[in-house]
């Protein structure tokens, strides 16, 4: 979102010597002397680069952010293969879609395997998803985060948000006080979610029809609609709203890495989906189907395994998320407690247990038209 996990940010080519890439053609000499990754936001960053590039200095090594994880995969449907060694993007597509379609490539499971060993207990066994359907390893997980509502508890406390889940944006005493975070695909999800429905099974007419009134609902009810999570953050912060529809660790973690520790990220307490009402966006890295393969993109992967790499890719671009390695004593001992505090680690481990695997929604499109036009009216 960014369909993606955070339609989150806008596109973002990393600083400081990432540049785009260009015609397929001109990447296709010295592999070897290459690496070029596509990914969210932070695995382009000069703090996770940076150390690389000393590590392999006669290597180009570049990275490219992208906008949503199906444009990302439509990029290698449309020949670039032969541009990307690496692709991060969310957890449901390289077992739906990137494997299957054999855009992406098993890994080496004795150099990666022991590695899931010393992650967080929710990602070791290790994580299904991480593997297709014949026991191929397909991905590396790493940034994870529970994603449903923001509130601030000055207003609303904790436990009452926590017991109404999204339910809270549906009563009349809430009109006008909440904003709308337009991650779209995320928001369609929890509109799901809202209207007690399961955004990834396939919607029958009587769905999408339920689903109408609860979109109506949700931003009819809206003070502000915003992609800016720094806007929305600002207003809750200042008292113009006091709650947002769509966030969690990642959109509140730069406020409260700032001091404001009354934003925070609210998993509901129950849901409609085997009783879970939340959702969790859990990042996989995986090996591109390169027919002209370079050795630098295993090595980078196993780079980002390093505690203080792992880290960094955690707080990277001012925000702030988990990672799966911080099951590792020696990742874990890196963060402050008021880094800890950014993210949420009081909760962190039951939120995730109330949290659905962020997973392909099938009435996407149907869904998407009856969204667009609720937020239009």
């Amino acid at each position: 979102m960014k369909l993606s996990r955070r339609s989150f940010t806008k596109g973002i080519v990393g600083a400081a010597g990432l540049t785009m890439l260009g015609p397929l053609g001109q990447l296709q000499a010295a592999r070897n002397d290459q690496l070029n990754i596509l990914c969210w936001e932070g695995y382009n960053s000069d703090d996770v680069l940076g150390p690389f590039r000393v590590k392999n200095p006669d290597a180009t090594i570049r990275a490219e952010s992208g906008t949503s994880d199906p444009d990302m995969i439509n990029k290698l449907r449309a020949g670039e293969v032969k541009v990307w060694d690496l692709i991060n993007v969310n957890q449901p597509w390289a077992k739906a879609q990137l494997y299957p379609e054999k855009l992406i490539k098993p890994l080496n499971k004795q150099r990666f395997l022991p590695y899931f060993e010393k992650m967080l207990p929710e990602f070791q066994g290790p994580y299904p998803l991480a593997f297709a359907d014949n026991g191929a390893l397909i991905g590396m997980t790493q940034r994870f985060g529970p994603f449903s509502f923001v509130v601030n508890t000055n207003k609303i406390s904790r436990k009452y948000a926590e017991d109404q889940g999204f339910k809270l944006f549906l009563d009349s005493k809430m009109k006008g006080r909440y904003g709308v975070l337009t991650y779209d695909n995320w928001n369609i999800m929890h509109m799901c979610l809202t209207g007690d429905q399961n955004p990834f099974t396939k919607m029958d007419s009587a769905g999408l029809n339920k689903f109408r009134k609860t979109a109506k609902g949700i931003f009819g009810g809206a003070k502000l609609l915003t992609d800016d999570l720094v806007a929305m953050n600002t207003a809750l912060i200042n008292g113009e709203i006091d709650a947002y529809f769509t966030g969690g660790t990642y959109t509140a973690s730069p406020a409260r890495l700032d001091g404001a520790t009354n934003i925070r990220g609210i998993t509901p307490n129950t849901g409609p989906v085997g009783g879970k009402g939340g959702i969790v966006w859990i990042e996989l890295t995986s090996l591109v189907n390169n027919p002209n393969p370079t050795s630098l993109a295993e090595d980078f992967l196993e780079f980002v395994q390093k505690p203080e790499i792992a880290k960094a890719v955690g707080f990277a671009e001012g925000t702030y998320n988990p990672v799966a390695q911080m099951g590792d004593k020696k990742v874990f001992s890196m963060y402050s407690s008021k880094e800890l505090d950014a993210i949420q680690w009081d909760s962190l481990s039951e939120e995730m247990d109330r949290s659905l695997d962020y997973d392909v929604v099938p009435s996407y499109d149907e869904l998407g038209k009856i969204y667009n036009s609720a937020k239009r009216g």
